[in-house]
């Protein structure tokens, strides 16, 4: 498969790995459209800090959980004036990528920095989505090529499902030579055989409606005709049908074939689902009820009327705030409705990393809001403006503003707090033990650590596929694993992993007794 390179792509194609883990520090919950400092529990999440790092932070609860990831990042036009959605050139961006790619960063072109700032995110993204979920990613001309080809080796050219156009302009732009009128929503899917589109959220329009009627008065209410042949050759799918009322004979028309084989055809006929034509001459057709429709497939032309326009969205913020936000293009709220729609269940989590004015989050709470569901959002936005319009807007949303109606909904507000390891490798006790606790717990198991009551020791981590696992592990003085420690431990494994600073143990009686020992901080994994 063809890859791209560019200047600094070694340095970035395994920065995740040098990321530090930082902490989530909760700031507050909102819940009921009030603030307070407890923590809402609700799933919904705003996290403000370097969305690279907030990506892994979240690893251990929700790595291979996300539902479905939307993300607009900077479109890197060239433009000056850019604001954080179109904007490579931000301070907090020119240190890290001075950190990451060393003296080459004073030569990179502003293509090269934007494909160093996309890769890392992308790979840390790839992580968090579920074996059946998908990642839909905005852009427009500016990087469009170059995305796709980065995409295709982060995740896997045979993962694409489909370019979306949405059309974001109703009027013709005449200060250029051809109007830009549209962008591209790029989606991948991490398993397209499980990337099952919810066609049932997506209702008939108007249009589509007309066409299904009740002539005959059918018990099974309205329905259309649809037909029965299909383009190609295929011997099986090539036999006479007789009409049961005039006994007219038919074969499928010139190129074509039946859409069945003969004995599905039968099974059609029997439940009274093939049409004849009123006088019964006409060719055999398929009766499809109104009621059985699900829905129906997305097209990839998103035209505004469906999901709304770039001025729309701007109106809407103004409706919000009283005022236009620094955001020029947002985007419209029904469009992610579209795309939560189609990608997600009612009880789905829903991650955006480039959260800015939080259409994401608003999109997910009016879903919830039609449909009585329970999706849940996770916002990640590294700029000042993550509390007064990130947060602030989703305040605003459930409370209600101006004359619309509030959306029942609570989340807690984070900050990025301090990393899990100091200088030369040592645990940062500052996080607090039950932070380490989780970050022990999923490096070894890949999974979240939820705390139970239980009747083991306090060092006593939890037991995964038959393993237990304990971190024996106090800051004022030094731990040993020894026999005294041992008859401490009550849960019974047929393995087990003890952390702690030392180990009087030997190895013949480790190894008899399917014990492993792992030294505090040496033998704690980074990731």
């Amino acid at each position: 498969m063809p890859t791209l390179h560019w200047i600094g792509k070694e340095k970035v194609i395994n920065h995740h790995l040098d990321v530090p883990f930082k902490v989530l520090e909760h700031s507050y919950g909102f819940d009921n459209g009030k603030q307070s400092d407890k923590e809402t529990n609700s799933g919904n999440k705003i996290i403000h800090g370097d969305n690279l790092e907030a990506l892994k932070a979240l690893l251990p609860e929700y790595e291979g959980k996300i539902k479905c990831i939307y993300i607009d990042p900077p479109y890197n036009t060239g433009n000056e004036g850019w604001v954080y959605n179109d904007n490579v050139n931000d301070p907090k961006f020119k240190k890290w990528l001075h950190s990451v790619v060393g003296k080459e960063g004073e030569d990179l072109s502003r293509h090269d920095k934007w494909l160093c700032m996309m890769y890392p995110r992308l790979v840390l993204l790839k992580k968090l989505l579920s074996d059946d979920g998908s990642i839909w990613v905005s852009m427009d001309d500016s990087e469009s090529h170059r995305l796709r080809i980065i995409l295709d080796e982060i995740f896997g050219e045979n993962k694409f499902i489909a370019c979306n156009i949405w059309q974001k302009r109703y009027s013709r732009e005449n200060r250029q030579a051809i109007g830009d009128t549209h962008e591209f929503i790029y989606v991948y899917a991490m398993n397209p055989d499980k990337f099952k589109i919810q066609r049932n959220k997506l209702p008939l329009g108007a249009k589509q409606l007309k066409v299904y009627k009740n002539l005959n008065n059918d018990p099974n209410g309205a329905w259309r005709a649809t037909s029965f042949s299909a383009q190609g050759f295929r011997p099986n799918q090539m036999y006479e049908i007789v009409s049961p009322k005039t006994g007219k004979k038919f074969t499928p028309p010139e190129g074509s074939c039946w859409k069945k084989i003969e004995s599905e055809y039968f099974k059609l006929f029997e439940d009274n689902l093939i049409y004849f034509g009123k006088d019964g001459n006409a060719m055999p057709q398929r009766i499809q009820y109104l009621k059985d429709i699900e829905g129906i497939a997305p097209w990839t032309w998103w035209p505004h009327e469906e999901v709304g326009h770039t001025d729309e969205s701007r109106k809407e913020i103004q409706k919000i705030f009283g005022s236009q936000t620094i955001f020029d293009t947002p985007k419209p709220v029904r469009l992610i409705e579209r795309i939560v729609h189609i990608a997600c269940n009612k009880g789905d989590t829903i991650l955006d990393s480039f959260a800015g004015s939080s259409t994401t989050a608003h999109a997910v709470l009016n879903l919830n809001k039609q449909d009585n569901g329970n999706r849940k959002f996770i916002l990640i936005e590294m700029e000042d403006y993550a509390e007064t319009i990130s947060a602030e807007r989703i305040k605003r949303v459930i409370k209600g503003y101006g004359e619309t109606e509030g959306k029942d909904g609570s989340f807690d507000y984070y900050e990025l707090g301090q990393p899990m390891f100091i200088e030369e490798g040592v645990l940062n006790e500052a996080v607090g033990l039950e932070k380490i606790r989780q970050y022990v717990f999923y490096t070894e198991t890949k999974t979240a650590l939820i705390e139970l009551k239980h009747k083991d020791n306090d060092t006593f981590l939890g037991k995964h596929n038959q393993t237990a696992y304990y971190f024996n592990y106090e800051s004022e003085k030094v731990t040993t694993l020894n026999h005294d420690f041992l008859a401490t431990m009550k849960t019974k494994a047929e393995q087990y992993v003890i952390y702690a600073d030392n180990c009087l143990l030997t190895k013949d009686y480790m190894t008899k007794n399917h014990i492993i020992f792992k030294k505090i901080p040496r033998d704690i994994t980074r990731f």
